[in-house]
């Protein structure tokens, strides 16, 4: 149980600063920025406390927001998918997740991918929506959004694939 809190506690420490003084100086094409930092989110156990685990993830935005100045819009999309979380966990996984048994390392590629996809998704979507704050540029949130959503998504799965415990 003391490795899980370390490992939580590693991960949560190492992702807020790649991310800030990393991945925040990144700008491709003027709106594609990465957002690795809700990897703590998805990779969070999943037997665990939820009021704890959407506390953490309002750390987690707040912490990012703390260091670019950002207003509180990572602290709200992060507690946004912290929430929304279990749901998109029963409608990747199905049953597996229903019985508990689900282990990340062990799940197939496509229902990971649709975990990640939909999360960041979500993410995303209100992160820029709550940034800009103008329903007449809903076509640049909408390519924000996406755009960011599928470098982030690709960046996500490179890690977790690169940094996962093999099975033999």
């Amino acid at each position: 149980m003391n490795n899980i809190v370390s490992v939580n506690i590693t991960r949560f420490i190492v992702l807020v600063l790649i991310q800030v003084l990393v991945l925040n100086n990144i700008n491709f094409l003027g709106y594609i920025n990465p957002y690795i930092y809700i990897l703590f989110i998805i990779l969070f156990p999943i037997k665990n406390n939820r009021l704890l685990f959407i506390f953490l993830g309002f750390l987690l935005g707040l912490a990012v927001d703390l260091f670019l100045d950002s207003g509180g819009v990572h602290a709200a999309a992060c507690v946004s998918i912290a929430y929304a979380r279990p749901v998109i966990l029963k409608f990747a996984f199905g049953m597996s997740y229903e019985h508990q048994t689900m282990r990340f390392g062990s799940t197939e590629f496509g229902q990971r991918f649709t975990y990640f996809s939909i999360i960041t998704l979500i993410h995303h979507l209100i992160l820029f929506s709550l940034e800009i704050f103008n329903t007449s540029k809903i076509i640049l949130i909408l390519k924000k959004s996406l755009f960011s959503s599928i470098f982030t998504i690709l960046l996500c799965l490179l890690i977790t694939i690169l940094f996962s415990k093999k099975n033999k």
